[in-house]
């Protein structure tokens, strides 16, 4: 299971936000933003957030570019899944999460779940 500490969760939500593979300068700078942090912590931070398969890590001249190799909703989802148990065919957590509904969320749910079946069956 991923879990994720307050600081590698604030990376995550700035490459996620970029629209490029950051430096991790950059990351830095945005980070700043909300925080006093050491430069070297994020470099380090983002050295571990590769070796656990997070990120993705390439080189540019004489920089590292990062970039999250799943995107928030793949990580959330992934998550989800895991925390409730559906993992492997096991349903455990997620029945007993979906007998917690009232029954206008259990709709809901029903809707969602109808869409996504049918946005499977279109591609």
């Amino acid at each position: 299971m991923i879990r994720l500490g307050a600081l590698e969760r604030a990376v995550m939500n700035c490459l996620w936000a970029a629209e490029h593979a950051m430096t991790v300068r950059e990351v830095h700078e945005a980070l700043l933003a909300d925080r006093q942090i050491a430069y070297t912590t994020v470099l380090t931070t983002l050295q571990r957030m590769s070796r656990k398969g997070l990120l993705t890590q390439s080189r540019d001249e004489r920089a590292h570019r990062y970039r999250a190799i799943s995107s928030r909703a793949d990580m959330f989802a992934e998550l989800l899944a895991d925390a409730l148990g559906v993992m492997d065919g096991e349903p455990g957590a997620f029945v007993r999460f979906v007998d917690q509904l009232d029954e206008g969320d259990r709709a809901a749910l029903r809707d969602a779940l109808d869409r996504g079946t049918e946005a499977h069956r279109d591609m």
